[in-house]
Parts: structure tokens; sequence; C-alpha cells
């Protein structure tokens, strides 16, 4: 069962020499091990196994192919059964060719097969420096084998690799520690130029990406947030509001209109091809792409196994890690266990390595732009903390990854750059929960005087990647994709999956007789919605109804300020000791912005007038001392309102592709709408997005021409 290292990857004699000897003498190491260990398997004498690796070898290279055709039509539930069965058809016929080697049957080759496959893939982590380098050039060649001949372009490719979630800062520190190999080299060598640009609030990855793929980011007031026509909670990384977000935001000329590829992001871009796209439940057929990709996938001893291996592997180390922090009493840090400990198997480690193999096809397949979300650092970091061991791990694990699609970006058929970016950054803390004793839900309750009271403040963000893959596996038209909807039935509400705690909040906030308060929390941003008065209240009414609420929360413990609007004065903020006017700058008492730059007073404003703004916004408590919020959902790292590094971004863009001036506010790029208009003029640039300036110049007369930005 072991394969010579494919040559996709630069190599000389001597090297593809060295890797194909040492990986069939790691093949026989394993293969003696897993004889010595395994129930039914013997061999009678030692030579024999070198002769069983031979055949393995052989009968893996004639029955893969044949068994991938074979399970096709059943779509996902076939490659399941490949991933369980195919190694152990493999070995059972390579071993019963094999002179030497007795077995008790299927059954102890079965077993046989797991115990191979776990210890081939530990091995090779451990022993060889290249396994991710193997995993990458099986990548290559299942796309080449696939993909119809593409001609050579000389326009470059372009990567967007999006590194979810992280700040400037801790950029900026791996660049200068070298812990980040592949990008301290790009900006050391001057291929590249890292950069720091501005998520203005709400700074989330739902309003980044609706900003950085469709241009607007207009009436997203934070990641979730209720609409009171209509009496809906939108959850937008939930994959029917997403696509409703998207229908709303999209004029046909995003990001990636011009033949690009949208993978594992909330919205498409406008991308002709979106992979688990959380929109992309219109395309519910192709939104997993081809079976046959994923077939050679789970089927590959690089793919599957290798990446069940590791998953399994991430969720030992976040159990040690997480028993760690608790030890040592480092503080702040929040509960990690439960589900937690599986999602971050599952997205760091199974569905990195699944985005990997698309990009890489995509690249092969000669696709002019890409646009990819990498969770990892984000996920981390939500947990463990900003700047803990573990999230900044997890930061190096991406930078391999950035690595490996620089070695495919060499055997492609265009040229390729690179940009990588991040939606937000990311603000550390303990939890108004920890600091205060009581929810922000509690809080507003107890200054009402007990009225009914729903809230939405669970961290809802993790389930995403899970929940988009699992909707469109059970919307695929095929006997796997019925099977998996009789499976998931129960947890499944308008054709998406729902996974963790958004099902249940949605329930709560959107039933049919409505709440008398809804709250939200996002981040460190949290938003009070008086369900059954219509439009926005302004200041004055809520005071006619809840005397003093006002003034009460805004002088509650950990919270900094809020948002309300007014009849007489507009938009105001209101702190423990002040209050400002958004529009005419006035300030009575103490500045409830006086520890935040002097752009907030623009983006509050901005925010406070959208459609479905709460009609209080809260932003918590910030310790200018320690640079920490207090989060109003139970994460220790945090993103959506103001304090810390949550605004503070980061953008890596090759040198020649220079930021244009009349873009940047006192030297940065604010705004994740900017960032769109620069990543557009970089594509022209490069010569891309001519048939969209097509259609612009071939407009029917009389009709407005649409902005080629």
């Amino acid at each position: 069962m072991t394969a010579a290292l494919p040559q996709e990857l630069p190599q000389s004699t001597a090297q593809r020499v060295r890797n194909s000897v040492a990986r069939f003498l790691l093949t026989v190491l394993v293969l003696t091990v897993t004889i010595a260990i395994s129930p039914g398997l013997s061999a009678s004498e030692p030579f024999s196994v070198v002769g069983a690796a031979l055949w393995c070898a052989v009968t893996a290279a004639v029955l893969r192919p044949v068994l991938v055709r074979l399970m096709l039509p059943f779509g996902w539930w076939g490659a399941g059964l490949l991933a369980l069965f195919a190694n152990a058809i493999v070995m059972y016929v390579g071993l019963a060719l094999a002179p030497g080697i007795e077995d008790d049957g299927f059954g102890s080759v079965f077993i046989a097969s797991w115990i191979f496959a776990v210890l081939a893939a530990v091995f090779e982590w451990v022993l060889l420096a290249d396994a991710d380098d193997v995993f990458l050039t099986y990548a290559i060649r299942r796309s080449g084998r696939r993909r119809a001949a593409q001609p050579t372009s000389e326009v470059p490719g372009v990567v967007f690799v999006q590194l979810d979630g992280v700040p400037f800062p801790v950029l900026d520190l791996g660049i200068r520690s070298g812990t980040l190999p592949t990008i301290s080299r790009w900006v050391r060598s001057g291929s590249h130029v890292a950069a720091e640009w501005t998520a203005r609030i709400p700074c989330t990855t739902p309003v980044s990406q609706a900003g950085i793929l469709h241009g607007t980011v207009q009436d997203m007031p934070a990641f979730r947030w209720y609409e009171k026509e209509s009496g809906r909670l939108v959850v937008s990384n939930h994959p029917p509001d997403a696509a409703y977000v998207e229908a709303r935001l999209s004029d046909g000329r995003g990001l990636l209109a011009d033949g690009g590829v949208s993978i594992s992001n909330l919205f498409s871009g406008d991308a002709p091809e979106s992979l688990l796209t959380m929109s992309g439940m219109r395309q519910v057929r192709s939104g997993l792409g081809p079976s046959r990709s994923y077939a050679a996938f789970f089927t590959h001893p690089y793919g599957f196994v290798r990446a069940f291996v590791l998953t399994v592997g991430e969720m030992v180390k976040e159990l040690y890690q997480g028993r760690r922090q608790r030890r040592l009493g480092i503080e702040p840090r929040i509960r990690r266990r439960g589900a937690y400990v599986a999602l971050r198997g599952i997205t760091n480690v199974m569905l990195r390595d699944l985005n990997v193999a698309l990009v890489t096809e995509a690249m092969m397949a000669g696709r002019p732009s890409v646009y990819v979300d990498f969770v990892d650092y984000d996920e981390v970091a939500h947990h463990a903390g900003v700047v803990r061991p573990e999230a900044l791990r997890s930061l190096e694990g991406l930078d391999g990854v950035v690595g490996l699609l620089e070695k495919v970006a060499a055997r492609a058929p265009r040229p390729y750059r690179f940009v990588l970016l991040s939606d937000h950054g990311q603000s550390q803390g303990a939890t108004f929960l920890q600091r205060t004793g009581r929810s922000l839900e509690a809080t507003v309750q107890s200054l009402m005087d007990g009225e009914a009271v729903a809230a939405a403040t669970s961290a809802v963000e993790q389930w995403g990647p899970v929940n988009v893959f699992l909707s469109q596996l059970a919307s695929q038209q095929s006997v796997s994709g019925g099977v998996s909807r009789r499976l998931l039935r129960s947890r499944t509400a308008d054709g998406a999956v729902r996974l963790g705690p958004a099902g249940e909040d949605e329930a709560r906030t959107s039933a049919p007789d409505r709440p008398d308060v809804v709250v939200v929390g996002s981040g460190n941003l949290g938003g009070v919605w008086f369900a059954n008065e219509p439009g926005r209240l302004a200041a004055e009414r809520i005071e006619e109804l809840h005397p003093g609420l006002l003034g009460a929360l805004a002088r509650s413990p950990w919270i900094g300020f809020l948002v309300v609007d007014s009849r007489a004065r507009g938009p105001l903020v209101i702190g423990p000791d002040g209050v400002r006017g958004l529009r005419d700058g006035t300030v009575e008492g103490v500045d409830p912005l006086a520890d935040f730059d002097v752009h907030a007073v623009d983006d509050l404003l901005h925010v406070a007038q959208y459609a479905d703004a709460p009609d209080i916004y809260v932003n918590s408590g910030y310790d200018l001392a320690l640079d920490e919020v207090a989060a109003f959902e139970e994460l220790v790292g945090c993103h959506g309102g103001l304090g810390g590094w949550q605004t503070r971004a980061m953008l890596v863009h090759p040198v020649d592709l220079v930021v244009n001036e009349d873009l940047l506010t006192d030297g940065v790029i604010r705004g994740a709408e900017v960032l769109h208009r620069q990543l557009v003029r970089w594509l022209e640039q490069l010569g891309h997005r001519g048939s969209l300036r097509q259609q612009a110049t071939t407009a029917p007369q009389g009709a407005a021409a649409p902005d080629p930005v």
C-alpha cells in the first residue's frame, strides 16, 4: 500500500530516489508492526513482509481507481464506504497474493488495515519532514487527472487567502520572530508587503466578507440581528440567512465575478463556482463539487486517513491544552470542553485539508481568482486567547498551508499571485458573565421589571463551517443525499442543518408570539430591540416606556457605552458619566469615547442609521491598561465592537500591487468596502475583469452602466 512520491513537485533524481526508498522502508516497517500486533495476521518469515509491501503497492495501483468508479453512483455515502473499506480490500488482496502471509479472513484484515493506516499516518507525521508535500503532490495529481487540458495563460491569477481573525500585531510578531517562515520570507525578501487595515464596526466575519467580496455592508448591524418588520432573527452564518443577505447585497459584479472560485466563505463574491460557501444553498446540487473530487480524497491514504488521524490528534491536543490552562490557573480563560473539542479537530484539520485540495484543484484548472477562508486561528483564539501558545501554533500551521499553495503555484498552468488578509482582529478578556455574574440579557431584564426577554448570545460562529458542509451534503441529489436528509431531519429547517445553539436562539426570538425584548450579542457588541414597537425607537420613547432604563444600563458594571437615537439630537453615545452627540460633537460630562480613536464617532454614526439597527447598541467596558474587553458571548477572544485589537486586521500583498493613496485614511485602508475597491483595482491591473468592463461598455442606451469598481 505504498506509493512513490508523485513527481508534481520539483525534485532532483537523487531526491526522488531517496524519497521513494525512504517511503518504501517506512511502509515495510509499519506493515511489520501491524502484522505483529494485529489479531489473526502472521508472517512465516521476516522477508515475507517485504514481498507483502510490494504486492499491496501493486494492488493499490490497480484496485483504487476501480473502487472509486464503483462507488461514484452512491455519492457521499459511496465516499464514506471507500473511506471505511478501500484500504481493507486493497490489503486483503495484496496479502492474499503475497507468499508467507496468513490471515483469519476479511474481518482480521479490516482491523489490520485501520491499524496500518493510523500507524502510517503517525509515522509519516513524526519521521518524514515532507509529509505535507506528499499530501500536496497527491492533491496535485488528483486534480491533474480530472481536469481537462488547460491552456497556459500569461495573465497572473490571484489567490486570496483569508486568515480569519488574525490581528495585525499577531502577524507582525510572527514575521519578526520568524515563526511564520513562509510569510516572513516573503516580507524579508521584499516580494510582499505586510500592512494593517481597519475593520470598522461591527467587525465580524459576515460584515467584513460582505464588504470585501461584494463591496457593501449596508444594513448589516452585527453578526446577527433582529428584523422587527418580519419578526426574524438573521444569523448571518446560517446558510439560508447568508443567501438572504447576499441576494440583498449582490449586484453581479463582486470580487470573484470574472470566473473566480469561492471556497468555504459566507458569501460567493458572485463567483460562478462556489464550494462549501454559506450562501451557496441556491446551488445545492453543485455546492460541494463533483462526487469524484471527494471520493478520491476519502479513499487515498493521504486524504481521509491522514486527515482523520490528525483530526483525532488535534482533539487530544485541545484536551491537553485546555487542562494545562486550568492547571496553571491562566486567566482569563473559558471552559474548553464539550462539542468544541470535536469542532476544533474538524475545522482545523479535516476541513482545512479539504479546502487545500479544493484550492489546489482550482489552481491546477487555471481559474483566474480564488478566495478561501481558513478559520483555524480564529477558532482557537476565541477559546484559548489571542496570543496564547495554541493560537500562535495554529497560525504557524496556516503559514505552512500558504507554503503548500506556493508550491502548487509553481506547477499551475498560469502564474499566481498571493494576497493574504484577515477580516478583522480579535480582542481578549474575561467575559461579561464572568465579570458581573450575569449575562447581558439578565442585566437588561433586571432593569425592566421582569418583562419577557429573548436572547441570542450563545457562541454560534464555530458551528458555521460544519453546518454548511452538512447542509449541502444533505441537499445532494444522490443516494447519500437522501440518507443524510433522513438522518439529519430533526436538526434541519428551511433546507439547512442547524447543529449547535443557533436554532434554539432563532426559535426563542422568532416565535409567533413575539417577546417584549430581544437581546443579541456579537462579541463585545450587543443589541437590544423592543420587538413589539415598530421602527427604531427614539431615546425619548424608550424613557417613556421604561423610565431610567438607559441611565441604569449605561452605569451597569462592565457596560462601556450605549448608542441610541434621539428625536432632538440624532444618534447619541451614553456613557456612565457623560453623553456625546454623534452629529453635533457636543459632550456633556465625561466623553464616553475618550478611550477610542477619532474615527469611532464616524463608525458609530454610520451603523446607528441602519434600517435594522438595534434600539440600543451596547458596547462592553474596555480596560485601557490591559487592552481587554468583555464579550457578551462566552468567548475569551472576541470581535464585533470597539476596544483592543479587534478592528486591527492584516493585509499581505505583492510589492508591485501598490495601495492607492486615494483609498487611504490616515495612512490605512478603513473599511471592508474600501478594501474591496483596492482588490478590484489590483485585479484590473493584472488584466482581470475584462468581461465586466465589456458589459459596462455595451450596456443598452438609456441604461445606467454599472460602476466598474
